[in-house]
């Protein structure tokens, strides 16, 4: 299926200096000067500024988008620095998007930047999608893939999907009037926890860069009506045995918000939708803080330290206490007495906060999670510990 070019103004002109930005647009057939108008009469939307949206920006830019808007409401930290190639040391602590939005007029001062330094929410993507031809996937978590989705699709826009997880990514094009939306291929979102971040289970610095051009170049096809866009494709990447599949993804008739009888007409809670709210749940109740934690221990109190990450992190920086990585947990639990007083603790207290639904669910009645983990252990308490 042929690409289809999003609406774009028809004249628009350029400097000398673009001539000669763009000359090796310009002389390609499947470019040319009517292709180059296209790009520069153009908008794309980019959603978050991290690991994916860094080359998509980058390219974009360099391939003379005419308007290019970055949604990230994040700052710079030094861990993004191994795969978020649009920061600089310099940048630690600025806004991401002040910080991309600087990098993209060095490297063109022909485009136009937008800004939106705010999270997406079912409350403001309809008003911030709306005046962009493309939008970018590039989120790490699934009530924003699906609040994206369902914008988009409301919308009518074309939505550049890309995901990464340690040596493994996917790209796919969701475009609703021409084939699937991402609720197509996934109706629902996995169980809270079930599928780790890449903070907590890493990611190959590279592998965002193959993945973010490879979305780079499905928008800039789809802005200029060319090639075969992934609509109705799956592109999945190992980088272990540098081996792609395609997998052919279909439109699926009863899909709630893109299907012949949608019963989804207008954003929804995607928090709720995705468990998020359920997790948290009484969180408070089963959470203590570094503070407490410190305080307790200086004291004498007999507290069993359960460390539920994986044994590569206890060897970056640990706090003490027995090691089961969450996977091993439920094997494992025979290891611990019910009786005693368990903090579980992980690196920013994701996992270790699953690990205590599961072990109170146990029977555990005295288990708790440390709120923040040990990366809010060396920020507050112990600031000689390895932060990653």
């Amino acid at each position: 299926m042929k690409s289809k070019t999003p609406h774009i103004a028809d004249e628009v002109a350029f400097s000398r200096d673009e001539f000669r930005r763009y000359g090796r647009h310009l002389i390609m057939p499947e470019v040319g000067l009517e292709g180059q108008r296209k790009l520069k009469g153009s908008s794309v939307l980019v959603v978050g500024a991290g690991g994916l949206g860094s080359p998509v920006a980058l390219y974009l830019a360099a391939a003379g988008v005419g308007r290019i808007g970055i949604a990230d409401c994040d700052t710079v930290d030094l861990t993004n620095l191994q795969r978020q190639i649009l920061h600089s040391t310099e940048n630690l602590g600025q806004p991401k998007t002040e910080s991309a939005g600087n990098r993209l007029r060095h490297l063109n001062p022909e485009i136009k930047i937008a800004l939106h330094r705010t999270k997406l929410t079912s409350g403001n993507a309809l008003d911030i999608l709306k005046d962009y031809n493309v939008v970018v996937d590039g989120t790490d978590n699934f009530p924003s893939r699906y609040l994206i989705n369902d914008a988009c699709v409301l919308l009518g826009k074309p939505n550049v999907y890309g995901s990464i997880f340690r040596f493994e990514g996917q790209v796919s094009v969701f475009d609703a009037e021409n084939g699937p939306c991402y609720r197509c291929v996934y109706p629902e979102p996995p169980p809270p926890g079930l599928v780790p971040s890449c903070a907590e289970g890493g990611v190959l610095g590279v592998l965002p860069g193959i993945i973010g051009t490879l979305q780079a170049s499905e928008v800039v096809k789809l802005l200029l009506g060319i090639g075969e866009p992934l609509t109705g494709r799956m592109l999945l990447f190992d980088a272990l045995k540098v081996e792609f599949r395609e997998l052919k993804i279909r439109k699926d008739p009863k899909c709630p918000v893109c299907g012949e009888n949608p019963t989804i007409r207008e954003l929804i809670d995607y928090d709720a939708f995705c468990g998020y709210d359920s997790r948290n749940a009484g969180k408070n109740e089963a959470e203590i803080t570094v503070e407490e934690l410190k305080r307790r221990l200086d004291k004498g109190d007999y507290i069993l330290l359960l460390d539920v990450r994986e044994q590569v992190e206890s060897e970056i920086a640990t706090i003490g206490g027995l090691l089961i990585p969450l996977r091993d947990l439920p094997g494992r639990v025979h290891e611990l007495d019910s009786a005693r007083e368990i903090v579980a603790y992980c690196h920013h207290g994701e996992r270790s906060g699953r690990a205590v639904a599961l072990l109170k669910e146990l029977g555990f009645k005295k288990a708790k999670n440390l709120a923040g983990g040990i990366d809010q252990w060396a920020c507050v308490v112990d600031k000689t510990l390895s932060r990653y």
